[in-house]
């Protein structure tokens, strides 16, 4: 009955004390039946039994796309190695390739699996295979482009490396041994690409729901399954160290009993039991899944916010104008940092041929010119400072005049305006950037907040250049500490969000050396050159461009960010200053009708 009552409080009397008071009763009863609610034995058993069968049963037709994909891509290994019988050199390495035929002639084919302790062994190989199986789902964002790639070089792999020992006669002596672990192992990339093909058909192919809350449900729907596939990731380093290691000590029947038992456990698992509890449970198939609420967005610029505001506000007001502010950008300034890309490789070349030690970093230093080598690395920097200006110009036009919607005329107005000041603005940040010696650069955390706020007293502020840059550089004092919190925060972000495309461990030693720990552009790099190594000498150039191309979009990408969070606590300062929301509020103040409310009273 109270809830009946809220809800009618909530539809007719939003701003009225009883929906407040029905609110209290509510969360009080609410609070007294739950209170002291023990989860049990029954409902962790429930989740293994029910919930995830279920979800594997509904993403069944991504998984098997992902198994005939799979397949497909073992095939062209095959076919590719029955042509082509130095194919395997290319997918696998000369120095693999080599040892195999060392360790064939030795009488021992699969003496790699031998050459370490099993214990190491194990934590190493279980390490690895996590990484990759989760890595395989993660990179699904990516229109599912990633998991592709990584199917397809996993089954490309596979098939040569089968095909490579059936050229040696030696297909089933091989089976028997590299399967023991393969049946759990190969299962479990094949699911998680599965699971990584749900999750990017949820941002692909939203249905009814909004893309955000579509991949959200994807993304969770994928996690299951991929929480499913950790015993069998463990299992099969366990086999692959204890078991693999001593598959030459083993008998025939005991190899293909692991082999059959481990295939019919992952078809049990995965495909029988799921359609058991699919047909069994079926009006659950199809339940519409609670849908997270998406909160409407409000701008507002004139409000005094935290940094835990700030931060939201910018997230969301950047998330819902992307595609707004990013068309003067993508059309305007993201040709000219391609010509200013295209000239420094060209004079840097040769630092093509080769891997960086931190790649990201050797990378970018070519992109805008810091190595400082040649004068043409002088030029191109200044000229990154007006692209870096024009990327926060777009970003503070859509600020200033957020309620007109997106128009070209308005845009260049504003720019014709503007942009010299935005662009003095951004060269004071813009040369401790790039101007200061690298082993200085934890001291650039606190000079910045310095600066902070003076590129968008410049674009959004108003009076002569002199006046926005003095209130632009006294803000920036007042706000200092936050400032600062917000620099690191999103030094904390872009590191987490770029583990996948540039991982800290990912560090090249020379060239053609494998990382500590590969990433995913790692990946995209090596297929790359996969491809151009049948073209050309070359073929380094091709994947450093790759990696090139990938750290530019993720600048252009960042930039914008940036622009926005400046713009939130410009606006959060100014309102401390000068009040200006406030003063609208008193205007308003009084003039609502006791007896019906309007649009403004939610303001």
């Amino acid at each position: 009955d109270i809830t009946d009552d809220l809800s009618y409080a909530r539809t007719f009397y939003h701003r009225r004390t009883v929906r407040v008071y029905l609110n209290q009763l509510a969360q009080r009863v609410f609070s007294g039946v739950h209170k002291n609610s023990k989860s049990s034995w029954k409902k962790f058993f429930t989740v293994w039994s029910v919930s995830l069968p279920l979800e594997i049963y509904r993403s069944r037709k991504t998984i098997l796309f992902a198994f005939l994909a799979f397949v497909v891509y073992a095939a062209i290994g095959v076919l590719t190695t029955h042509f082509n019988h130095d194919f395997p050199r290319t997918v696998m390495g000369d120095a693999y390739v080599n040892q195999t035929i060392e360790n064939i002639q030795q009488g021992n084919p699969l003496a790699v699996y031998k050459s370490s302790d099993q214990m190491a062994m194990f934590v190493e190989i279980t390490t690895n295979n996590l990484k990759v199986a989760f890595l395989t789902f993660f990179v699904g964002f990516f229109f599912t482009l990633g998991t592709h790639i990584l199917l397809f070089s996993n089954g490309v792999m596979l098939g040569a490396f089968q095909y490579f020992f059936h050229l040696k006669g030696l297909l089933i002596t091989t089976f028997l041994g590299i399967w023991i672990h393969g049946a759990f192992e190969i299962s479990a990339i094949v699911i998680a690409g599965g699971a990584g093909i749900t999750a990017g058909n949820g941002w692909l192919f939203p249905r009814s729901y909004t893309r955000l809350q579509s991949m959200q449900l994807a993304t969770r729907r994928g996690l299951k399954i991929m929480m499913s596939l950790v015993p069998f990731i463990i299992a099969a380093g366990f086999l692959e160290s204890f078991v693999t290691h001593n598959y030459n000590v083993l008998p025939e029947w005991s190899k293909w009993a692991i082999i059959l038992f481990s295939f019919g456990l992952i078809l049990f698992t995965y495909v029988l039991y799921p359609m058991y509890i699919g047909r069994k449970y079926a009006h659950l198939v199809d339940q519409e899944e609670l849908i997270p609420e998406n909160k409407t967005f409000q701008f507002v610029r004139h409000k005094i916010r935290s940094i835990k505001e700030i931060l939201s506000d910018a997230i969301s007001f950047y998330r819902l104008n992307f595609g707004k502010f990013m068309r003067p950008v993508i059309w305007i300034y993201l040709p000219i940092a391609l010509l200013l890309m295209y000239f420094q490789d060209t004079a840097h070349y040769e630092e093509l041929r080769v891997e960086h030690w931190y790649d990201w970093q050797g990378q970018l230093a070519i992109i805008f010119g810091y190595t400082f080598e040649t004068s043409q690395d002088l030029l191109v920097l200044m000229l990154w400072s007006f692209v870096v200006a024009g990327i926060f110009s777009a970003v503070f036009w859509q600020m200033r005049y957020y309620e007109d919607g997106f128009s070209w005329p308005s845009y260049f107005n504003f720019t014709i305006r503007n942009y010299p000041a935005v662009w003095l603005g951004t060269l004071l940040i813009f040369a401790l950037v790039f101007f200061m010696p690298w082993y200085f650069l934890i001291w650039l955390t606190f000079l910045t907040p310095i600066f902070f706020l003076i590129p968008p007293a410049m674009g959004l502020g108003k009076g002569s250049f002199g006046k926005r840059f003095k209130t632009g550089f006294s803000y920036s004092g007042k706000h200092y500490g936050s400032s600062l919190a917000l620099i690191l925060l999103l030094v904390f972000l872009v590191v987490i969000l770029s583990q996948p495309i540039a991982f800290i461990f990912s560090i090249h030693e020379g060239r053609g050396s494998e990382p500590l720990v590969r990433d995913l552009l790692d990946m995209m790099a090596d297929f790359t050159k996969r491809i151009a190594r049948e073209f050309t000498d070359d073929f380094m150039v091709y994947g450093n461009i790759v990696r090139q191309l990938v750290y530019l979009i993720c600048v252009f990408c960042l930039l914008p960010l940036i622009a926005v969070v400046m713009s939130y606590s410009f606006y959060s300062e100014e309102e401390k200053n000068e009040a200006k929301g406030l003063r609208s509020a008193f205007e308003k103040f009084g003039k609502r009708s006791r007896f019906q409310e309007k649009p403004s009273d939610f303001e």
